[in-house]
């Protein structure tokens, strides 16, 4: 089966929406024309994961001000820099000096049913010029993954236009969705690749397996394996935890997002490093946990 634009756009939300996505409509979230936050849903989540903590509007306004606040026409730096913050969290300073200091993270990596997963299409974006993403994934209100889609069956429309519709126009036009961004895919539905903003067209990748020891598909079937693998909501966020680098000092603007055989090696050697790891009392494993 080849896709058209709209037909892609309707399958991808689809089998998101089987995952967990809650879909919504560009036009249905109440926002200014420039904002690309979902505010409310970032205030909710803060509002519930602090609760006990007492945390306080003003704060939570605090909060988001902190993100917003970094300039997109310094995009990497700004990029590197949110990237941190929804990563490793940080401390935030109480109004009251009496309070004790918080420490936020913007996504709840412990808990994944207390996050808010969106996948949101045809959001209107007023920056430079007005742009309009096939898709963006949101968590907590955060637009940390954008979709861009080309049809298979047009010829001029090619994957590698689609890569240039994110890393030029849209990092031109509307640079304050992409200050946000974790990753971007691009994909007419046979060819489906994922890949960093700031990384050359040559190294975006499929995403081939669903899970480590499954056998590696291509084609039409790369749909699949992507959103079902690098988008299973537990392994997103792992992935936007742990395996995006963005070096602390660079003459480029490099940012690396990790391939399947990658992400699926390191958890595999991890678990057993665990799993062989001897307590401090010297029960437990046998120590012998890694590479072999």
């Amino acid at each position: 089966m080849k896709y058209t634009e709209a037909k892609l756009e309707d399958s991808v939300i689809e089998l998101l929406q089987e995952q967990g996505y809650e879909y919504v409509k560009g036009e249905a979230i109440e926002r200014t024309p420039e904002e690309v936050l979902i505010k409310a849903d970032l205030e909710s989540y803060l509002a519930n994961r602090y609760k006990s903590d007492e945390i306080t509007a003003s704060e939570i306004a605090m909060i988001i001000r902190k993100l917003e606040v970094f300039p997109a026409s310094d995009m990497y730096d700004s990029n590197k820099a949110i990237m941190k913050l929804v990563s490793d969290g940080f401390t935030f300073k109480r109004e009251a000096h009496d309070k004790k200091d918080i420490y936020v993270q913007l996504i709840d990596y412990e808990n994944i049913e207390n996050n808010s997963f969106k996948i949101v299409n045809q959001l209107e974006i007023e920056g430079n010029h007005k742009r309009i993403p096939d898709g963006i994934i949101y968590i907590n209100g955060l637009p940390l993954v954008v979709f861009e889609f080309k049809s298979a069956i047009r010829e001029n429309a090619t994957l590698h236009s689609a890569y240039e519709q994110i890393t030029v126009r849209y990092k031109r036009d509307i640079p304050e969705l992409l200050k946000y961004n974790a990753f971007c895919v691009i994909s007419d539905g046979v060819n489906n690749k994922a890949g960093s903003l700031f990384a050359p067209y040559e190294f975006y990748y499929a995403w081939r397996r669903t899970v480590g020891l499954a056998a590696e598909v291509n084609g039409i079937g790369s749909l699949f394996t992507m959103l079902e693998g690098m988008f299973d909501q537990a392994r997103l966020v792992d992935i936007i935890h742990n395996f995006i680098y963005m070096p602390d000092v660079s003459k480029h603007d490099e940012k690396i997002v990790c391939r399947y055989p990658q992400y699926y090696a390191t958890r595999k050697l991890y678990e057993n490093v665990l799993l062989h790891q001897k307590k401090e009392d010297n029960t437990g494993g046998d120590g012998k946990g890694g590479t072999k």
